[in-house]
C-alpha cells in the first residue's frame, strides 16, 4: 500500500504525460470515457506492466494511439522525436535540464530513415 505522504508520481515523466493527456482532452482531441478505454484497452493488451512504471508505460502507448488515431502525428513522427530526446537526455550532464535542439531533432529524424 502506498504511504499516504507518498508523492503522486514517482517520476517527472510520469506527471508530465498525465499532464498532457489532461490537457489534450480539455483541448477536445478526445472524450475522456475515449481515453479509459483506450488506457483499459492497452493495460489489458500488457499484462506484464505492472508497478508503476508499467502503469505509466501503458499510459504512453495509449496516448500516443490517440495522437496516431487522430492524425495530430505519426508512428515515425513519434519514435523520431523519442529518439531526439534520448539523444539530448544523453547530450545533457547531469543536474541540467535537457535541450532539445533542432539539430538534435534533424539528426534523430535521419537516423530513422
Amino acid at each position: 500500500m502506498t504511504p499516504p505522504d507518498a508523492p503522486p508520481f514517482g517520476e517527472p515523466w510520469q506527471a508530465q504525460v498525465f499532464a498532457m493527456t489532461v490537457a489534450l482532452s480539455e483541448r477536445g482531441l478526445f472524450s475522456w470515457s475515449e481515453w479509459t478505454r483506450t488506457l483499459g484497452a492497452e493495460l489489458a493488451r500488457r499484462p506484464e506492466a505492472v508497478g508503476e512504471d508499467g502503469y505509466f508505460l501503458a499510459w504512453l502507448a495509449a496516448l500516443e494511439s490517440l495522437i496516431v488515431d487522430r492524425g495530430v502525428a505519426g508512428p515515425g513522427d513519434l519514435a523520431a522525436l523519442a529518439r531526439a530526446w534520448l539523444a539530448a537526455a544523453e547530450a545533457t550532464p547531469h543536474g541540467r535540464p535537457i535541450v532539445l535542439t533542432d539539430d538534435i531533432r534533424r539528426d534523430a529524424a535521419a537516423a530513422g530513415n
